[in-house]
């Protein structure tokens, strides 16, 4: 049980759970938000994005057993603890579900064209572990973009299909304030996984590079990787700091201001110190860590921001 657990990464899958349930619970239900699922239509959402993500783990293990060996062999699971057989019906059974509990959910709202999105993004997943990841930013850019989507979904499947129905114009703007809101979650999931997914690739370079793959700090180099991630963790940081002002101070929400400098920008700004001389695999794999934090704080302040408004 516990090799299976760590096939299919259930830290990481307990975040984008936990991401998806305050989203609705503690964004959309608490300011009363008209949604187009009830709660167990909504579990089933946050469990076929769970299935198609752990899928993804899945397969990606699975390709990257010989880097593994090399990085970080204690951790090997796929064709060591776990056959690779094994592992492959795993995979299948976890996309096949995912994707037939995104179809019956697309039907459910009237909207089948929908389904699409779930093989997409299975697809997707796939190409990146057998492919993507090897080719240089290619796999860095997909990876963050398909984990914005466990974003962007919730306001597709819970908001997109009420603005079709019978509601007030008052009602419609309120749709879209939120579904901006979403977007804008979603943009910071990006932000902070690019810069993730390529902390992680300097961290495993010498097993990416034995077997020629194309990563980032391959090359390029760690120096100029380095670089580049303090210019990402900047950019990001200073538009943190423009949303800050402009939506938090601007409208007198000084505890969220206060939180997003203390939780998520403070750790920002020490990945942006540390990383400049950050060496070892063990010291970008802390960096990576940080990053994590960053974007569970970030996924907090959802329903910080919530709980302060709707009892201000």
């Amino acid at each position: 049980m516990i090799s299976f657990l760590k096939l299919i990464r259930i830290q990481n899958l307990l975040m984008i759970a936990i991401m998806q349930f305050i989203l609705k619970y503690g964004c959309l239900d608490l300011r009363n938000i008209p949604t187009a699922l009830n709660h167990w239509q909504y579990a089933l959402l946050v469990l076929s994005t769970l299935l198609i993500a752990a899928g993804g783990y899945v397969i990606n293990n699975i390709a990257d057993q010989e880097t593994d060996f090399i990085n970080k062999p204690n951790n090997v699971i796929a064709g060591n603890r776990i056959s690779e057989s094994l592992a492959y019906n795993i995979y299948a059974a976890l996309n096949v579900s995912g994707v037939g509990i995104g179809f019956y959910l697309a039907n459910l709202i009237e909207k089948p064209g929908f389904a699409a999105i779930f093989i997409v993004i299975s697809a997707t997943l796939y190409l990146y572990a057998t492919s993507f990841k090897r080719s240089f930013l290619i796999g860095n850019i997909l990876i963050a973009a398909i984990t914005s989507m466990s974003v962007i979904i919730v306001g597709i499947f819970e908001l997109y299909p009420m603005t079709g129905r019978n509601i007030s114009f008052e009602e419609q703007r309120t749709l879209a304030l939120f579904f901006e809101v979403i977007l804008d979650y979603a943009l910071f999931s990006f932000a902070i996984n690019l810069i993730r997914e390529m902390t992680k690739d300097a961290e495993d370079i010498e097993g990416d590079s034995a077997l020629g793959m194309n990563t980032l700090p391959i090359v390029l180099g760690l120096e100029k990787t380095r670089k580049i991630l303090f210019a990402l963790a900047l950019l990001t940081v200073l538009g943190l700091l423009y949303y800050i002002n402009t939506y938090y101070i601007t409208n007198s929400l000084y505890i969220m201001s206060a939180y997003m400098l203390v939780s998520v920008l403070g750790p920002l700004v020490l990945f942006m110190v540390k990383v400049l001389s950050a060496q070892s695999p063990k010291e970008f794999h802390r960096l990576s860590n940080l990053l994590k934090l960053v974007l569970f704080f970030g996924i907090l302040s959802i329903l910080l921001l919530n709980i302060t408004i709707k009892y201000a």
